[in-house]
């Protein structure tokens, strides 16, 4: 449905989006996920015809709409945005707002859509409410349905779930996934929160600094990062320095570990390895003790931060059922589960 190939974009001579590659199929949820200013909106405005490109093609059902020397209106693209302020018509009903883009339909045609979408967003009866009669999350709903309404080939969300509470977020992120997958809708959106992103997204990129560092699935971006700022970016986690000794292993403050022979890694690098919370099990009967440095209620679970008992005092995270209740200070016992290893190089460069 959708494929970028080298794209480009500048403001001002000033690249905001660099070299950027890759392909959406129909039916498939994408997200752009970075931090603010990492020029994820500055690909969707492209791809939706906002901003033209400086470099590359944007194709949409294999049909070229932008490149350096050719670009198709945004109206001419069947592809709808749902804005991060909804922008919904404060003057129309919900019903109006929703059949706003429906205007070659006959009024038999609009009800039958409205009716339909207002059942499949859970807004049945809301036909004839004004915008500010609802909460954030209902003004969401009826901004997807209106975009819904026309069956564009490509839906656009920007930041959609930014105005609302943390637990609202989730809720909506897989309510809507089930709304596009019941649609078939093929969808691509941008957000700096990584839990938005696994929540909706069959394929997730990871922008830094407007170049493309990783396109893939959830499961391959936490546990098989391409680099440094997509490991730290993507979960929780710390860096643990290590050298590599000459069987090489990895020998580090948490212990000796074997890693991949074909890692291309020699005896002597200075590396550093990841260490994610789930790593980290608590074990009462473990004779490897760390101290409790900081804690974190999570309802049923505990993010403990804990401090080594070794000359570095490394500190690592531990995500433990909240039943085990320590206090700041206290000695508790755990043990490593590192069966796959993160490894990059010391000074920052990826391996």
């Amino acid at each position: 449905m959708l494929s970028l190939n080298n794209v480009s974009v500048a403001y001002q001579k000033s690249e905001a989006v660099k070299d950027v590659t890759f392909e959406l199929g129909v039916g498939q949820i994408g997200c752009l996920l970075g931090p603010s200013g990492c020029g994820k909106t500055s690909i969707l405005r492209a791809v939706a015809g906002f901003e033209k490109v400086s470099e590359g093609q944007i194709c949409l059902r294999k049909k070229l709409v932008s490149s350096l020397y050719s670009h198709l209106e945004p109206e001419k693209r069947r592809v709808a945005v749902v804005f991060q302020d909804y922008a919904l018509f404060p003057h129309l009903t919900v019903a109006q707002n929703i059949a706003f883009g429906l205007h070659h339909q006959s009024s038999a045609k609009k009800r039958q859509r409205v009716t339909e979408l207002l059942m499949l967003v859970g807004l049945s009866g809301y036909d004839n409410r004004y915008p500010h009669a609802l909460s954030g999350g209902q003004q969401q709903r009826v901004a997807l349905a209106r975009a819904l309404a026309v069956k564009p080939d490509l839906l656009l969300l920007d930041e959609p779930f930014s105005s609302l509470d943390s637990e609202l977020r989730d809720e909506l992120a897989k309510e809507l996934r089930i709304i596009l997958k019941h649609e078939n809708t093929t969808a691509l959106m941008v957000t700096h929160d990584q839990h938005e992103a696994f929540a909706m997204a069959d394929v997730i990129g990871v922008i830094d600094e407007g170049r493309l560092l990783q396109w893939t699935d959830a499961y391959a971006l936490y546990h098989r990062p391409a680099n440094r700022f997509v490991a730290s970016f993507v979960g929780d986690g710390v860096f643990l320095s290590a050298t590599i000794d000459n069987n090489i292993r990895l020998n580090s403050s948490l212990g000796v570990f074997p890693i991949n022979p074909d890692s291309g890694f020699k005896q002597g690098d200075k590396v550093v390895f990841l260490v994610r919370p789930d790593d980290i099990i608590h074990d009462d009967e473990s004779k490897t003790l760390a101290k409790v440095v900081d804690r974190s209620f999570k309802g049923s679970h505990i993010m403990y931060q804990l401090e080594l008992q070794y000359v570095s005092h490394p500190r690592v995270l531990c995500l433990a059922l909240s039943h085990h209740d320590h206090q700041m200070n206290e000695l508790i016992g755990i043990r490593l589960d590192l069966e796959h290893l993160i490894v990059f190089t010391d000074n920052g460069d990826d391996v």
